[in-house]
């Protein structure tokens, strides 16, 4: 379920974006394409351990990149669900917390306890489907560091 459908029915990626076929016969995004919403749901489905609906958010080509501990990089739904399987089977009783949620020009990016709860920042995009293309993850107090650095080096 979503918490921001109204009619709070169950959702799917492409409840999120009422998209019409263009002249190139490919899909293009609406303007009430609700990303944030995406991201909730993204995050519920972490919450519940619903593998399925975690990995039909994202995009079929999908990629996947780790900076938390060893990094790593996944992509595809294959690479998704190897990266994904192990950590919604032990969660901490603080996981997929919602610390905060902000949108960017290139999408969205979500400050959220990872599924061990530590405090971790990722970066969202998105395909023109209505579908998760990119994710980018990091602990939140290396991306503060590299948010200073980059004042720093704009300021100096």
């Amino acid at each position: 379920m979503s918490i921001h459908d109204d009619r709070h029915t169950s959702s799917s990626p492409s409840a999120h974006a009422a998209g019409h076929i263009g002249v190139d016969g490919i899909a293009d995004l609406a303007d009430d394409f609700d990303q944030m919403a995406l991201v909730v749901d993204w995050l519920d489905a972490c919450r519940n351990r619903d593998l399925a609906t975690l990995l039909d958010l994202y995009a079929d080509d999908a990629r996947l990149e780790c900076r938390c501990g060893e990094a790593s990089e996944s992509e595809g739904r294959a690479g998704l669900e190897s990266y994904w399987r192990p950590r919604l089977e032990g969660l901490a009783p603080t996981a997929f917390g919602l610390q905060e949620i902000t949108p960017t020009a290139a999408g969205v990016v979500l400050d959220y306890l990872s599924h061990d709860g530590e405090p971790v920042r990722i970066a969202f995009t998105f395909s023109r489907d209505a579908r998760i293309q990119r994710t980018a993850c990091l602990p939140v107090a290396q991306a503060l560091r590299q948010d200073d650095d980059g004042v720093a080096d704009q300021a100096g």
